[in-house]
């Protein structure tokens, strides 16, 4: 039950043991619940680097639980203050691969580069993505912005994506969160799940790209029309740049069939994202690419944060937001 605020079994009943007989001992303890004393001790060890235990006034070299009003208040402030901290991290990763990604679109018109090759046309495109997948040795990383999968689309990759993962490769892939409520990309992606890919989603992705093999990375010259031209990118400080931003969104990515957590402020990470956009002065238009839902969806969230905030503008909402620790540290 208390597994999401870092107990695990033994802690947790460790704790509701020490809670309910505040007296008892490691013995007592561990005749009650059925453990050996090894396993009270440890427990003991979580409790006590989770700050749920206290050395006790009353009875010198003994401890005693912290209540839980106290205790789990400030295991949920720990645990807002990593999340920020994360989103931090992966804001800055984010900013750096938008300007790495920047730098090399621009590459479309002038001389080609060492560790760079520039691809034009779609038929192009999807041949040298073809030659490169089936080079594919050890894994596949993808970012999939797209808020709706095309049919056919998909079940042109299903065949590809069942070679690959017959053959070992491993594949991970990050959704937006908004493909949740769109049923065949969500049908698509729990097959890809149940032959052995991983799915993850995230409120926002940079762009698309796929990394193969750790080695190179194609990406879209242009997010919004990605088939009028990709680059690929060998050079080994580009792709380990672009692994490291992969990874961290990953991290801060759920599984499919994980129901989203709200935060201290009870947002959810799509309208964390919303609200972030927000204070930066997006439009509800770009907001609404940015997560891959619709204007009228992206106008529905701002309009119930600013309300939640108590805020008559968008500016003033962006403040109160900042001000009441709904935004991650800057």
């Amino acid at each position: 039950m208390l597994t999401t605020l870092g107990l695990d079994a033994d802690a947790e009943a460790v704790y509701r043991a020490m809670l309910a007989r505040p007296r008892d001992g490691v013995t007592a303890i561990g005749e009650a619940l059925g453990l050996g004393e090894d396993q009270v001790r440890a427990a003991l060890d979580t409790l006590s680097g989770l700050a749920l235990v206290r050395p006790s006034y009353e009875r010198e070299g003994s401890l005693r639980a912290v209540s839980p009003d106290l205790g789990l208040e400030l295991l949920l402030a720990r645990q807002q203050h990593e999340l920020a901290r994360r989103q931090q991290h992966l804001e800055a990763s984010r900013a750096s691969a938008a300007q790495l990604i920047a730098e090399y679109a621009e590459l479309r018109s002038g001389a080609p580069s060492p560790g760079v090759e520039q691809l034009t046309g779609l038929d192009r495109i999807r041949d040298r993505l073809a030659t490169l997948t089936r080079q594919v040795k050890t894994e596949v990383m993808g970012f999939n912005p797209s808020s709706a999968q095309t049919e056919e689309g998909m079940a042109a990759a299903r065949p590809l994506d069942l070679q690959l993962l017959e053959r070992g490769v491993r594949i991970r892939t990050l959704y937006l969160d908004s493909i949740r409520n769109n049923a065949p990309t969500v049908a698509h992606a729990e097959w890809l799940a149940e032959h052995g890919g991983q799915v993850r989603t995230v409120p926002t992705l940079p762009t698309r790209m796929i990394i193969l093999d750790q080695a190179s990375a194609v990406i879209p010259v242009r997010s919004d029309d990605t088939a009028a031209g990709a680059v690929i990118l060998t050079g080994q400080g580009t792709v380990t740049a672009l692994c490291a931003l992969f990874e961290s969104t990953w991290a801060a990515g759920r599984p499919l069939g994980e129901a989203p957590v709200r935060d201290a402020h009870g947002l959810t990470p799509q309208e964390q994202a919303a609200l972030s956009l927000l204070a930066e002065g997006h439009t509800d238009e770009a907001i609404a690419r940015r997560l891959g839902v619709s204007p009228r969806t992206a106008r529905r969230v701002t309009t119930d944060l600013i309300e939640r905030l108590g805020a008559r503008s968008r500016f003033q909402a962006g403040v109160r937001a900042a001000q009441q620790g709904w935004l991650p540290a800057g």
